[in-house]
């Protein structure tokens, strides 16, 4: 049976929660004391989170130990926010509060006029309202257009005329998000787009612990922790950010993109909605690598803009879209499985368009050509990492006779094997290479379909148009030049 919870001031006082240590520990050593058990216990500290373990985490936890509030420094795409949502894992299942009181009021020790009346009026019979811990994190986008009454408060004229008090009284503060945070985690996302005069409103809670509320004589003694996230381009002294508000945080930690192919593979996989009601998902490995490829290749490329960032919503966007390409010809050809294939990946194009910030050069060549070439280099790593070495010859020597293959992308996977075998030595060399099943046409399909992807990325077979193959042409010599008489 369940433990019954104090209702009252008076019962709360005789629980485990009325002990003077707990009754004195802040937020950040309740967050400090619950990541130390979490530690002994041992298991992950941020469930979900992939590639951190030796770069971001242990940072994260040296600033939770040292009671500091801190800031992720990362472009888009780097699991900030689901980070500091993650704090919210730390706090206490529940905590007790002054019940009606707006701000958390600790029920022994409350900081609002509210509280304290309450308090004096109903000493030990205060009643006592439980807060879960999701109800202890509060967020806050930073825009150009949040205001200090946003942030912290301003007066009420409607709750002065409502409850007959004067404009003075502090019973007619409207409470902004910071002190409706107190006795808990308060974030705010791209901190430096936050107006300077917000940032210098900051300063007074982040160093002293307190805020002054707008028009009236007082201050509120707010417990929180406060954790920050921001684009390392803005946040430097010739960006948007003020300095004095930077010295205030303690840890400053920065985010990264996965450092490898598989740890992004791991994390698109784990994010990617594709296990779907209907038919069951085959979903080959090197189509997954194929994908992650496609944004490491353009973080790497010069026509894309490094200081956005190419994020990780990319591949996970890519691989939904193909699979859902996948799935529509599953559907449309009566196939008993959704199996994507390299093809696909190319019917994922609008995932990937929208996704890239393009400087000068790359706005000349434009988006989709820029995600073509993406996709066909992604493909030529894929294939080279996969067979280098292999011995392509026959299917080579195949085009460099004249062959010529056309690959229908919506055409069942048992007849458009029967076309790729066509090609001799085809369909063994990606059996030879793993990447086949001979019980699966349609995976075999998709390894073919890499085989002549990545022969035409190399170069060593020609891509005539959308999926046609042959030889590679020697150039055309041009045209005489004429003599002059």
């Amino acid at each position: 049976m369940t433990e019954r919870r104090p209702a009252t001031l008076g019962e709360l006082r005789h629980s485990p929660w009325g002990d003077a240590k707990r009754r004195a520990r802040s937020v950040k050593d309740e967050l400090r004391e619950n990541l130390l058990r979490r530690l002994e216990e041992g298991g992950p500290l941020f469930p979900g989170i992939v590639g951190y373990d030796d770069t971001v985490i242990p940072q994260i936890v040296n600033a939770v130990l040292s009671r500091h509030n801190f800031i992720l420094l990362g472009l888009r795409g780097q699991a900030k926010t689901r980070i500091v949502r993650g704090l919210v894992d730390l706090l206490d299942e529940e905590m007790p509060i002054l019940a009606g009181s707006e701000v958390n009021d600790d029920p022994f020790a409350p900081i609002s006029k509210f509280g304290r009346q309450l308090v004096e009026e109903r000493g030990d019979g205060a009643p006592i309202a439980w807060v879960p811990r999701s109800q202890r994190y509060i967020e806050k986008l930073a825009t150009p257009d949040v205001t200090i009454a946003d942030i912290i408060g301003d007066v009420d004229p409607i709750k002065a005329a409502r409850g007959g008090h004067l404009l003075s009284d502090e019973l007619t503060i409207h409470y902004g998000l910071l002190p409706r945070a107190n006795r808990g985690v308060f974030a705010i996302n791209e901190l430096p787009d936050l107006a300077g005069k917000i940032q210098v409103g900051l300063f007074n809670i982040m160093q002293e612990g307190d805020v002054q509320i707008k028009g009236y004589p007082i201050r509120l003694q707010l417990d929180v922790a406060l954790v920050f996230t921001a684009n390392p381009e803005d946040y430097t002294a010739r960006g948007k950010i003020i300095s004095p508000l930077k010295d205030r945080i303690g840890s400053e930690i920065g985010t990264h993109y996965p450092r490898s192919i598989d740890l992004g593979m791991a994390i698109t996989r784990q994010e990617a909605w594709v296990e779907r009601a209907g038919r069951p998902l085959v979903l080959p490995d090197f189509v997954l690598e194929m994908v992650e490829r496609i944004a490491f290749t353009a973080r790497e490329d010069k026509r894309v803009d490094r200081r956005s960032g190419v994020s990780q919503r990319l591949p996970i966007s890519v691989l939904e879209n193909a699979v859902s390409n996948a799935e529509r010809r599953a559907v449309r050809t009566g196939e008993r499985s959704v199996v994507p294939r390299v093809s696909d990946l190319y019917a994922a194009l609008p995932a990937i368009t929208g996704k890239l910030e393009l400087e000068y050069e790359g706005e000349l060549v434009g988006a989709e050509a820029i995600a073509r070439d993406l996709i066909r280099r992604a493909a030529g790593d894929t294939f080279e990492e996969r067979a280098g070495g292999a011995n392509v010859d026959d299917v080579v020597h195949w085009f460099d006779e004249g062959g010529a293959l056309k690959v229908a992308v919506d055409e069942r996977s048992d007849a458009l094997l029967k076309g790729l075998s066509a090609v001799p030595g085809l369909v063994d060399l990606a059996s030879a290479l793993g990447l086949a099943q001979r019980r699966d046409p349609a995976v075999t399909v998709a390894a073919c379909e890499l085989i002549l992807e990545g022969l035409a990325a190399a170069r060593r077979i020609s891509r005539v148009d959308e999926f046609s193959y042959a030889r590679i042409r020697p150039e055309r010599p041009g045209p005489p030049h004429p003599k002059t008489l």
